[in-house]
């Protein structure tokens, strides 16, 4: 996707999905992106052009180097850079427009929300020393099949479960990166469920009567059995202990095996001796869950963790559909507005996907 798939007709297309040329106009002299007619005529314009190069591969002579052939703008790489600049708080605005138009309303029934991060590199030097990163953190709603909400940080931004604001009634999935007690207390007060998955080692939890969880013996007693399916309660910083749900089921031997050599593997690569505990943990998939069992089964809760692989195709689609990877620039205020452009596309490409590559899709309930 790039210039030339901003021919007129497709053009006139976007501009409609996004709110017509008069609410762009408003947003972009709100925003201080566009206030009056120079070198470039409208906000209609400089958009296409600023989303020209960032979509494009060449560079800011040969954008405005086309600008100029097709009698868009007449204008410098220097001044193109500049508007892009400029741009950052107007993007924000129209990939909220684009996620708002799309929202799915509550009538239709309980919302799915997964939630991960991607990161593409910083450019530089001192980026690369530094591992530094711009991080895109994403919500992925079903049965929609469509992001639901971006964020964009730098590195420092973490990956917390709560960053992104809780739809009431709504089912978040997340990997065991998000497993934070106090963040999942953020997500059930303000409306939602969870379904969490959770290392070994450091759940910190205890029984109705106070005793601690010793969650390797439980897994040996539950193992005969291939499952486990109990109320636990997740110590809290300072706070009550909240009252969760810990599921657990046995991986086929085929995952099993290949969690314990990547395990070992990891060991290995930190230089300390993997443990017994921790080799046997790796036979398992460990959730915690905030869903009732009385409204949803041991299966019901591990089929909804299993959806958690959609985000991740979803990642690598906005990736590889919009060619999104790390910005040209080090510079913040260009670099940042460069990925929402992306981010913009891929949610005005979302509703056509199906037409431009084999997408899995919701499935069909036994």
């Amino acid at each position: 996707m790039g210039r030339e798939s901003l021919s007129n007709r497709d053009w006139l297309h976007i501009v409609e999905r996004l709110g017509g040329a008069a609410f762009l106009d408003e947003g972009a002299r709100e925003t201080k992106a566009f206030l009056r007619p120079r070198e470039i005529a409208s906000a209609v314009d400089m958009l296409r052009l600023v989303l020209a190069y960032c979509l494009g591969k060449t560079g800011l002579r040969s954008t405005v180097a086309w600008a100029s052939a097709i009698g868009l703008a007449e204008i410098s790489d220097v001044a193109l850079l500049y508007r892009l600049r400029q741009c950052r708080a107007w993007f924000e605005r129209l990939v909220a427009r684009a996620l708002e138009i799309r929202a799915p309303a509550a009538a239709l029934g309980r919302l799915i929300r997964i939630v991960d991060g991607s990161s593409v590199t910083k450019v530089g030097p001192a980026a690369r020393k530094q591992n530094a990163v711009w991080r895109i953190h994403g919500a992925y709603d079903l049965p929609y099949e469509r992001f639901g909400h971006f964020e964009l940080t730098d590195e420092k931004g973490g990956e917390r479960l709560d960053r992104i604001p809780v739809v009431p009634g709504e089912i978040r999935i997340a990997d065991r990166a998000y497993m934070q007690p106090a963040r999942i207390a953020a997500v059930i007060e303000a409306g939602g469920d969870v379904v969490v998955r959770s290392g070994w080692k450091h759940l910190a939890a205890h029984d109705a009567e106070g005793m601690r969880l010793d969650l390797i013996a439980l897994l040996r007693e539950a193992g005969p059995r291939g499952g486990l399916d109990r109320p636990i309660f997740l110590n809290r910083k300072g706070k009550s202990a909240l009252a969760l749900r810990l599921v657990a089921v046995k991986k086929a031997p085929e995952a099993a095996e290949a969690a314990r050599r990547q395990a070992k593997r990891a060991a290995q690569r930190e230089g300390y001796t993997i443990s017994k505990a921790a080799l046997e943990a790796a036979d398992w998939v460990i959730i915690v869950t905030s869903l009732s069992a009385q409204a949803f089964s041991t299966r019901d809760v591990l089929d909804l963790y299993r959806l958690r692989w959609r985000i991740e195709l979803a990642f690598k689609r906005l990736k590889s559909l919009v060619g999104l990877a790390g910005p040209p620039g080090a510079d913040a205020r260009s670099a940042r507005p460069w990925i929402l452009a992306h981010l913009l596309l891929i949610l005005l490409l979302e509703p056509l996907v199906d037409e431009l590559e084999d997408s899995p899709h919701w499935p069909k309930a036994a």
